[in-house]
């Protein structure tokens, strides 16, 4: 009798060991993020560079599949991602490059006339913008890199008028996900100047 008590007992003391070995565990709460676009005051160091006639529209763009998860991925050599457990998009990487996208080139061709897919299927725009985002990540403390594929076709009838590839490497200057997050943003400024620069030699 003495004996089964005390087996019980060690089961008891165990079973509450590794309840208090998971509390120690546990960590902090999740950390989101999202990408930041131009500072809005770079529109007063530019006059007009586009007929404010003009319609500019925005995707669709589509993401290499190992990137539309709501982890930050990272990559630990060119064969081995990484996805961050605590560390996620606030939201849809997708959609937050597309308004990021959309919120530099109205800032770099000084218009609003922007439009961001869908609603570019109801609206037609005069010059539109769709892209394959081939890789967008980065290792921590280290750089990020942005290669994307990207065409320009002009209105209704879609005639494309330029067809480019774009590889993009920037530092992330610091360790940890905001100075990844933060490198990532400006690597998308990168590319919306070049996008703005070619359609800035569009007939307009």
């Amino acid at each position: 009798m003495i004996k089964l008590y005390f087996s019980r007992y060690s089961f008891l003391a165990l079973v509450l060991c590794l309840l208090f070995a998971l509390g120690c565990a546990s960590t902090g709460p999740s950390k989101f993020y999202t990408l930041s676009s131009l500072q809005k005051a770079e529109t007063e160091l530019r006059g007009s560079t586009t007929d404010q006639r003009l319609t500019i529209g925005i995707g669709p763009i589509k993401f290499a599949e190992y990137l539309d998860r709501p982890e930050i991925v990272t990559r630990s050599n060119s064969n081995k991602i990484e996805l961050s457990e605590f560390d996620l998009w606030a939201g849809s990487l997708a959609e937050d490059f597309s308004r990021v996208l959309a919120e530099n080139l109205s800032i770099l061709l000084s218009t609003e006339r922007i439009i961001v897919y869908p609603r570019v299927k109801t609206l037609p725009p005069d010059y539109q913008v769709l892209m394959d985002v081939i890789r967008f990540d980065g290792s921590l403390g280290g750089e990020v890199t942005l290669v994307a594929r990207w065409v320009i076709v002009r209105g209704k009838e879609k005639k494309l008028v330029l067809i480019r590839k774009s590889s993009i490497i920037e530092p992330s200057g610091a360790k940890g996900y905001e100075a990844l997050v933060g490198a990532q943003s400006r690597a998308m400024e990168k590319l919306s100047r070049e996008i703005a620069e070619a359609i800035k030699t569009f007939p307009q």
